[in-house]
């Protein structure tokens, strides 16, 4: 066998046999949700480590745990790349010692923790919301960082110049393979997800055979002399802080919330009197609604008269728990006020409050239908502790407070990783997760869901309850007309229900770059709850 023989084969075993392993694992436990990752541990850089890093930043219990795990993945993920490298030079070009090529990419996967860390850690921040921003902000940087580490453990001097067009298409095309392979993988029955890893582990090879090649031969280096890697590295870190400050631009500053059913009048054949929910960061200046048969839901609760308080963003940021109270008490005056069955239409956080309130609701409720606009698609997929605490996630935690202090300095209303929302999500994760789209014995509901949710559920199941699809962002759908006409038919009595075709295939495409779910067991903070775990069968509303 020739040498260059003998390459191909050692490369093909390094590249196919660590996917196949971990596809095995996951498939051989049931691990449903993050089989779509497999195909990643030997993708060329940063996917790699942006692979290793979300499954220790989910999966560690203890700092001792987390620096020891890092470092084994470092030095892992050192070894694997400087064998990959080696075994992917083209046999035209003097490759230089092994031993240089395990110092440097040892010396790569350190700078990659540190560089990829932020957007891994954000990446579980999307896990705990499920807010598709969050996704989309921790994916880009890899899109931007993938051309310029590829040549870091190849050449010597890789930080000078820019990457060639060549780097910049194979690491688009290393993306588009990785997505694809895990949607698939989410596709295909019993072992064939070991299949499909396997072919991926082959199309890892050709990758690195081809970037290792663009690297070490390229055709030409612009801005030869220019330190263009730190500086983009310098931006690209910094942008992990402001991506805060754009995720808020994107979704909405906190603002009066005002949708056609606050601001019109309802038609005569809707029987219900109806409590609209706003969702994180609103507020409400006091200002009734068109219709006195619709009032606006308060954060703050109610006053003397049985009346909803105006309330700031700030008072968003409580409890779910409490906000249920809360929603108790305004369902029962507005039904006694009234007369009429009450009707919930809650978007985000609101959503969640009224879908909490019939979880939490111990006697027979006067509420008779649900409209959940832009619901978080099965939250609290990870967790961190509190301060202080130890648990799950713990160094997780406190990179994500590092981050969103520096993201509030220019902010007037501060958010925080530990807000009272947030941790109620992580708290009751196991409710959310499993039963959060489920029917309620007794109420109409429907699920209101922008197409960009798609990419926020995980494999699977992920409501049993109608749903109406339309493309938008999230907290996009209420004020379209197409879907206000189906929210006065929904509360007039006719069935409503509206899937899209293209809802399945979004969700699986974006299977490779959710985090893994922290499986429910694992935790004792969830164990009470005993409810079943999506995350391990790709079903909900399975039996407590």
């Amino acid at each position: 066998m020739t040498s260059s023989g003998g390459r191909w084969v050692a490369l093909l075993a390094l590249a196919v046999l660590p996917p196949v392993m971990e596809a095995a694992v996951l498939v051989g436990i049931g691990f449903h949700a993050a089989r779509g990752l497999a195909p990643q541990v030997t993708a060329v850089w940063p996917y790699d480590s942006y692979h290793d890093l979300r499954w220790l930043l989910v999966y560690h219990n203890s700092w001792s745990a987390f620096v020891l795990g890092l470092l084994a993945l470092i030095a892992f993920r050192g070894l694997l790349s400087a064998g990959l490298t080696a075994s992917a030079w083209p046999g035209q070009v003097d490759r230089p010692s092994f031993g240089w090529l395990v110092r440097r990419n040892l010396e790569v996967a350190a700078l990659a923790a540190v560089i990829i860390s932020p957007w891994a850690a954000l990446s579980v921040a999307f896990s705990t919301v499920a807010l598709s921003w969050y996704l989309l902000s921790s994916l880009v940087p890899m899109l931007l960082l993938a051309p310029f580490l590829q040549r870091a453990g190849v050449v010597a001097r890789w930080w000078r110049g820019l990457p060639t067009i060549e780097l910049l298409g194979w690491s688009l095309l290393n993306f588009t393979v990785l997505t694809v392979a895990a949607a698939l993988i989410a596709s295909v029955p019993g072992w064939w997800p070991v299949a499909v890893a396997a072919l991926s582990g082959v199309a890892n090879a050709l990758l690195w055979r081809q970037t290792v090649a663009a690297a070490v031969l390229p055709k030409r280096i612009r801005w030869a002399r220019v330190p263009v890697a730190p500086i983009a590295i310098v931006l690209i870190m910094a942008a992990a802080v402001g991506s805060q400050s754009l995720t808020g631009l994107l979704v909405g500053r906190p603002g009066e919330w005002r949708p056609p059913i606050i601001s019109q009048r309802l038609p005569d054949r809707v029987p219900h009197a109806v409590i609209a929910i706003a969702g994180h960061d609103s507020q409400w200046d006091g200002r009734p609604a068109a219709d006195p048969r619709v009032e606006r839901f308060s954060y703050r609760g109610l006053d003397g008269q049985g009346r909803p308080l105006p309330y700031g963003p700030r008072d968003t940021h409580q409890s779910l728990e409490e906000s249920a109270v809360l929603l108790e008490a305004h369902v029962d005056s507005l039904h006694r006020r009234t007369g009429r069955p009450v009707a919930l239409l809650g978007q985000s956080e609101g959503a969640m409050v009224a879908r909490m309130y019939l979880e939490k609701v111990s006697r027979p409720s006067p509420v008779e239908a649900e409209m959940l606009f832009s619901p978080l698609i099965q939250p609290g997929r990870a967790y961190y502790p509190p301060p202080g605490h130890s648990g799950w996630g713990v160094a997780t935690g406190w990179g994500l407070r590092a981050i969103f202090a520096v993201a509030n300095v220019p902010q007037k209303v501060k958010s925080s990783p530990d807000q009272p929302f947030i941790r109620s999500v992580l708290v009751n994760a196991p409710f959310f997760r499993n039963r959060t789209l489920c029917p309620v014995p007794g109420v109409r509901m429907i699920a209101f869901l922008p197409t960009v949710s798609a990419a926020e559920a995980p494999p699977g199941e992920y409501s049993r309850i109608p749903t109406f699809q339309l493309p938008a962002f999230h907290g996009g759908l209420l004020g379209r007309r197409a879907a206000e006409v189906r929210v006065m038919d929904f509360l007039a009595g006719d069935p409503v229900e509206q899937p899209r075709r293209e809802y399945g295939l979004l969700q699986r495409l974006g299977a490779a770059w959710q985090p893994p779910p922290l499986a429910l067991p694992l935790n004792p903070v969830w164990s009470p709850e005993r409810e079943a775990d999506p995350a391990l069968t790709g079903r909900i509303c399975e039996p407590r």
